[in-house]
């Protein structure tokens, strides 16, 4: 629609919002009509009409097979919407059109906004299936009709009131007619059954909506006037309502095709069951988050003995395995921690790379740790075993990489590729996008004939195994560029959301 408006239309932008609001709202006019709507906006010279947005009924058979949205129709081919447009007036006259053998009625509703007319919205309604209205049906042709009047006047939307139709009740939801006094005219079947949930036990027509409503909800005491208000149709505005047997979305929109309020609709929704799943899946959460904090206590328990018992270490060899042991714990309590405050299953892995390079770093004064680049975020099956790997591998620099009291830097860098290209030749079930970490220092490099495959340091061990094994990737220790030594990991990830 912000196309074709700004590309054949001399609208302002504050027009063009306007248009959006009514677009956002009548679902519910052509709901209340039985009707298709098409939204026709004058073209900049006055020529012609261009079609803008299109909306089609739930509630009864469409008059428009065809998408409508781009049309361009010279001006004087449809003289309802010339007489709409120059009269500022809904329009009806004139006989059916026939469309395929179908009889369609015709009407134009013009669209105001401050005193001046934007387009008009043509109403087509299908007469193949009309037969004699049921109290439903007029209800709902009686308040279509109000809508209409109020659009025409400039009155509907309401400003700043933009609803999500998706979340929003729908007339198919439940309905209530309400008159200016707030007491009920009519009840749809829905709307009935949703009151009934809520302990309603008699009928809703003659009894005034606020007050029942308030009756029903659980807090006792003085009189929830809010509720009252919004349930008597005063007032455009959105609640929710629940007792101990459901819960029921309200939407109140006052009718005021006159400038006068002439009543409410009430548009409502039994929402019961999808609040009891929301909160079953907030209970699920909080627990999984819970089972993070208790695991990450837990682990820096344990690592808290592994340092005490490193302390009463007679031999230093035996001092450094124990505090090795107590970084692999931290490692992973690290990402404990982090799922606990999330609320899914995956974590940004930058903040952990961070915390784990603080950690190791620890152990080596004089030498500089520092990350470049993004590592994104992760999955916890991927986070937890890459954060052991990482330390392994930091660790191994640390300590292999430069002499006593020799100072140094190790840079940690990390880049994500691919996701929506093809993938290699023999790639058969792995992921394309991919996370390629390189783990660079400026020491001495590796010792002459070194093969990472095959060397016994438990550490690379421990990275070979989780790299090739559970994160299905690929490890290889080269000779830096320059100087040193370089660790590139190769890992195969989730694609960015």
């Amino acid at each position: 629609m912000n196309d074709l408006v700004r590309q054949h239309t001399a609208l302002t932008e504050s027009d063009l919002e306007w248009l959006h609001l009514l677009v956002s709202e009548w679902q519910l006019l052509s709901d209340l009509s039985f009707a298709d709507l098409v939204l026709w906006v004058p073209t900049r010279d006055g020529a012609r009409y261009v079609s803008v947005a299109q909306m089609r009924p739930n509630t009864g058979p469409t008059s428009y097979q065809d998408d409508m949205v781009g049309h361009l129709v010279p001006r004087g081919r449809r003289p309802l919407l010339d007489a709409a447009l120059d009269e500022g007036r809904i329009v009806r006259e004139g006989d059916p059109e026939w469309r395929e053998e179908v009889p369609v009625r015709v009407e134009s509703i013009p669209v105001r906004r401050e005193g001046r007319v934007l387009g008009v919205i043509a109403r087509n309604t299908n007469l193949l299936t009309v037969r004699t209205p049921s109290r439903l049906e007029l209800t709902y042709l009686q308040s279509a009709s109000d809508l209409a009047q109020m659009i025409a006047a400039g009155s509907f939307p309401f400003p700043g009131q933009q609803v999500d139709m998706d979340a929003s009740p729908r007339v198919g939801d439940g309905l209530i007619r309400l008159d200016v006094d707030g007491v009920v005219q009519y009840a749809s079947p829905n709307a009935l059954s949703a009151y009934h949930r809520l302990g309603l036990a008699s009928d809703l027509v003659g009894h005034h909506l606020g007050q029942t409503t308030d009756e029903l909800a659980p807090v006792r005491g003085p009189v929830d006037e809010a509720l009252v208000s919004l349930a008597s149709g005063y007032a455009p505005r959105e609640t929710e309502v629940e007792s101990a047997g459901g819960v029921i979305q309200l939407r109140a929109i006052p009718l005021k095709p006159k400038g006068t309020r002439v009543g409410s609709l009430i548009l409502l929704r039994d929402v019961t069951e999808l609040r009891r799943r929301e909160r079953e899946l907030i209970t699920k959460d909080a627990t999984i988050r819970e089972i993070h904090h208790r695991v990450k206590n837990n682990l820096q328990t344990v690592a808290a003995l592994l340092r005490l018992q490193a302390r009463r270490m007679d031999s230093e060899q035996g001092r450094e395995a124990l505090n090795e042991a107590v970084r692999r714990v931290g490692s992973i309590a690290i990402v404990h921690e982090t799922l606990s405050q999330n609320l899914d299953e995956r974590v940004e892995f930058d903040e952990i790379a961070d915390r784990v390079l603080a950690m190791v770093s620890e152990i080596s004064p004089g030498k500089t740790v520092r990350r470049t680049g993004r590592f994104g975020i992760l999955d916890a099956e991927v986070a937890t075993p890459l954060s052991m790997v990482l330390t392994e591998i930091l660790q191994n620099a640390l300590e292999h990489a430069f002499g006593t009291g020799e100072r140094g830097t190790v840079e940690v860098h990390a880049v994500r590729s691919g996701g929506n290209g093809p993938k290699r030749p023999g790639d058969v079930g792995r992921s394309d996008a991919r996370l390629l970490i390189t783990v660079q220092d400026d020491g001495r490099g590796l010792p002459e004939g070194f093969d990472p495959r095959r060397a016994g340091n438990l550490g690379l061990q421990i990275v070979r195994t989780l790299v090739e094994g559970e994160l299905g990737g690929g490890f290889d220790m080269l000779p830096g560029q320059e100087r040193g030594t370089r660790v590139i990991l190769d890992i195969p990830v989730e694609p960015h959301k």
